[in-house]
């Protein structure tokens, strides 16, 4: 093992331990030893890698969101119908929840809802651009109305599917037994209803 990999593995480990330590303390009641403990490494060695707390919580978004954008990025140059892109962008958000419900809870606790959001908008501008450009791509093919503003049908979608993290987070919905299926069918049928049907009036 190259000592390249020695670093990027104890940083990811480092990253890891510290999603666990937020997600079951908070951030705010958590500390630097915290990290290293959870970690099994020395305290100082966080400082290695990271300047403070605040750069891991910094670090934990960054890095998410990067890779969340980048798979949305793969759903919109797949080729396929703007209702299925829809469909895969809602898999790939909700069905983080599965695969590691204590970086979700993070992200809705300490990084979506707090104080710092603002230093974070871009990352949220981005995703919400994406969605539009599906939106706008299926209106300019004919599968969804032309009447409909894509920037808020993208902030809609958005907005429901983070609704339904924070629900699972603070256990008020249920996502057991199908759930987050369940989740992502209703997600898509109630926005894709609003897209494609005329009968639903946009307004005076």
């Amino acid at each position: 093992m190259t000592e390249r990999s020695i670093t990027a593995d104890r940083r990811r480990a480092l990253l890891d331990a510290a999603v666990r330590v937020f997600a079951r303390r908070g951030y705010h009641a958590s500390r630097v030893g915290d990290i290293a403990e959870e970690a099994g490494v020395a305290h100082g060695l966080l400082y290695h890698y990271f300047a403070s707390k605040e750069e891991v919580l910094e670090t934990v978004f960054r890095e998410t969101w990067t890779e969340l954008l980048a798979a949305v990025r793969e759903v919109e140059e797949s080729g396929a119908a703007a209702q299925e892109q829809l469909r895969q962008v809602a898999a790939i958000l909700l069905r983080s929840w599965r695969r590691d419900p204590d970086l979700v809870r993070v992200l809705v606790r300490e990084v979506t809802r707090g104080a710092e959001l603002g230093r974070r908008v871009q990352e949220i501008t981005d995703a919400f651009a994406a969605i539009e450009r599906i939106v706008r791509r299926g209106q300019s093919e004919g599968a969804f109305r032309d009447d409909v503003d894509a920037a808020l049908a993208s902030v809609i979608f958005y907005g429901a599917i983070e609704e339904i993290l924070t629900g699972w987070v603070l256990g008020i919905l249920p996502d057991g037994d199908g759930g987050v299926a369940r989740a992502e069918q209703t997600v898509v049928a109630v926005v894709g209803a609003g897209l494609t049907d005329t009968r639903v009036p946009t307004g005076a």
